[in-house]
């Protein structure tokens, strides 16, 4: 049993999949960042420095344009910039870079938005955990697409990945390597990680 639970950029993806695509030498699928020519990006690297310059932009939900309804994934994302922002006096937009005006890096203090509903006050938990759990096996229990034989729900991946990790994770090549740089930078050279041997 695992909790229907949603943590998601309100872009297509999130900077963090691209630097993970930078770290490992992989291209970003095309249609997930526009350049400021109005252009797909894909090299990982330099998105991520265009990024920061302001060259590129993430592609809302949806994609870019209407023809996919991009304008609606728009909103909601400046919708959430600003639940999350101004409710809790956080940055926004270009303050979210991680590197200021001279180059250097910063920490990125992030406003948070969360909703918390008491379900008594509407219908009571037994039976809101029934019609919940009711819309999740419906989901789940859907049609599927051709050469697929599972629909995931919301959390069922992360609860699996979770129970998965239980032993441990693994580290990539370029996790690894940040990994050192930082320990170097922070002149911990006194010890060492397990893939070091």
């Amino acid at each position: 049993d695992f909790d229907f639970l949603i943590d998601c950029a309100t872009s297509i993806t999130q900077r963090g999949k691209i630097e993970y695509f930078a770290r490992v030498g992989k291209d970003t699928p095309a249609g997930m960042v526009i350049g400021e020519d109005g252009t797909a990006k894909t090299d990982s690297v330099q998105i991520l420095e265009d990024l920061v310059a302001g060259k590129a932009a993430l592609a809302p939900l949806g994609g870019i344009g209407d023809e996919l309804a991009g304008y609606k994934g728009y909103g909601y994302a400046a919708a959430i910039e600003i639940l999350s922002a101004a409710l809790s006096a956080g940055s926004y937009m270009k303050m979210l870079t991680g590197v200021a005006e001279d180059g250097s890096k910063r920490p990125i203090p992030l406003g948070h938005f969360f909703i918390a509903a008491d379900t008594e006050a509407f219908m009571g938990q037994e039976s809101f955990r029934k019609t919940a759990g009711n819309i999740l096996r419906e989901l789940r229990a859907s049609k599927k697409a051709p050469g697929h034989d599972r629909i995931f729900t919301a959390g069922e991946q992360s609860y699996a990945r979770r129970l998965a990790r239980a032993a441990g994770d693994p580290i990539t090549e370029g996790a690894q390597k940040e990994l050192i740089s930082i320990r170097d930078e922070l002149g911990l050279t006194q010890y060492r990680f397990p893939f070091e041997d």
